[in-house]
């Protein structure tokens, strides 16, 4: 019998090296997994904020043909009532940082 030959059919044990590089890919694979479940990508009001910024000045460069300009106002309207509806009251933050400061 040769060496190669016992190489082959020989079962891996827990200090083989393979077979910890096996577990290190799966253990990086989970937490990975987990990582990205954690990361979720998501919006603030300020990146709608900043969006409807980025839409007014993009109007005022010119950069819209006209026939576009009904659907990019339309969405500007819709982004400017959810961030306008979402975002507190001044009164409540004012009461907030009253609250904080005594």
């Amino acid at each position: 019998m040769k060496l190669s030959d016992v190489k082959e059919t020989a079962t891996p044990v827990a200090g083989d090296k393979t077979m910890a590089a096996k577990e290190t890919k799966a253990a990086e694979a989970a937490a990975t997994e987990e990582t990205t479940e954690e990361t979720a990508p998501g919006l603030s009001l300020q990146d709608l904020s900043s969006v409807l910024k980025i839409i007014d000045i993009c109007s005022e460069r010119g950069s819209f043909k006209g026939s576009e300009l009904e659907a990019v106002g339309a969405l500007r309207g819709r982004l400017q009532a959810f961030v306008a509806a979402n975002a507190p009251a001044e009164e409540e933050q004012k009461a907030e940082e009253e609250s904080t400061n005594e």
